[in-house]
């Protein structure tokens, strides 16, 4: 069994490998990489927005990704080829680990044998996401949520279930599901188990992009397509000194009456892990128009706009009575504004005499 510790946003989690699984072993490259990454550097991660796809490849050689290749794994012997099977390449995780803490948040296990669902017909659904892959489904029963992941249609990868305060959650990987598809769950359920569980500890988790500037972030957000790494990106070539803090899930947490951000090991496809945080100078919802245009949101209007961005577990009222203030705070001490825009630099010009 293999136990790491990670901290995020100052909050403290710890992630348990039944054997087989184990943790995929750094290179140097990667350790050195990972030093810089915890003490908050810019490694030269670019945000990829849909028509950059090519910086997929970038990013993966800066982090030290390799592709396993048929000639790779035909070179492997059969141990060789099952450990492989069985380590799980926490990378992004890796400039938040820690080696102790006193203030543990949660526990998540990766268990060796698959869940015992013999009970699954008197589990009760509370949420299903299948408009997109991967589909997950929620169900709470005896006081446990339960999500099945499916990356196909009827095919299922595992199962999760985390306990009533989020203290306690367990993945459960399908008999033959390799590392990818069980890191990919394990990934979202630690998602889900920390909005949950950080969402009493005046946090939450923005689905936005963060470039910051002159040691203040702005955070932009907008529906699924907007272009908030196109406009991260933007950022970066126009505006001299500003640096991409993440690119889909920040951590926000209020503390001392202040709006704080923070890079977490959820970057979406951008491999942005940058262990750093910054005050927030403004809050940015961007929607496309042929024109570029700026406008201040107040009161209903910002708060609004902010809730809709939050990763939330919108089907639990608890979860979204304990998000609210945070939000509220939030839309009440950091300035937002409403970026109707195109994709060019005289909109980074706007936003960014608009805002500073």
């Amino acid at each position: 069994m293999e136990k790491k510790l990670f901290r995020i946003a100052e909050h403290t989690i710890k992630v348990v490998l039944e054997s087989p699984w184990t943790f995929k072993e750094l290179t140097p490259e990667q350790k050195a990489l990972v030093s810089r990454l915890a003490a908050g550097e810019d490694v030269g991660i670019e945000s990829v927005p849909a028509d950059r796809q090519e910086q997929l490849a970038v990013n993966d050689a800066i982090m030290g990704k390799t592709p396993m290749t048929r000639e790779l794994w035909e070179a492997m012997n059969s141990d060789e080829k099952d450990a492989f099977r069985h380590s799980l390449d926490f990378l992004q995780y890796a400039p938040f680990e820690v080696q102790e803490a006193d203030d543990l948040l949660f526990t998540l296990t990766v268990h060796a044998a698959p869940y015992d669902d013999s009970s699954r017909n008197a589990w009760k659904q509370v949420v299903a996401v299948d408009n997109v892959l991967p589909y997950y489904y929620g169900y709470e029963y005896n006081g446990n949520t339960i999500y099945e992941y499916f990356p196909a249609p009827g095919i299922k990868a595992g199962v999760f279930v985390q306990n009533a305060d989020a203290t306690v959650g367990d993945y459960y990987p399908c008999s033959g599901v390799g590392a990818r598809a069980t890191l990919m769950q394990v990934n979202t359920s630690l998602m889900i188990q920390f909005t949950f569980a950080t969402a009493f500890h005046n946090t939450v988790l923005l689905h936005a992009s963060v470039t910051r500037h002159e040691g203040m972030a702005n955070l932009f957000f907008g529906v699924s397509g907007t272009g908030k790494s196109t406009h991260s990106r933007l950022w970066h070539q126009y505006v001299p000194d500003s640096d991409l803090m993440n690119d889909d899930n920040p951590v926000i947490r209020i503390l001392d009456g202040k709006a704080v951000v923070f890079g977490t090991p959820w970057s979406g496809k951008t491999l942005c892990y940058r262990n750093v945080q910054a005050p927030i100078r403004a809050l940015v919802r961007l929607e496309q128009d042929p024109e570029n245009r700026i406008d201040r949101l107040h009161s209903l209007q910002a708060y609004a706009s902010v809730l809709a961005a939050c990763s939330s577990i919108r089907w639990k009222h608890s979860v979204m009575d304990a998000i609210v203030p945070t939000v509220e705070a939030l839309a009440m001490t950091v300035p937002c504004f409403r970026l109707r825009c195109r994709p060019d630099q005289e909109a980074v010009e706007l936003c960014k005499n608009s805002i500073e």
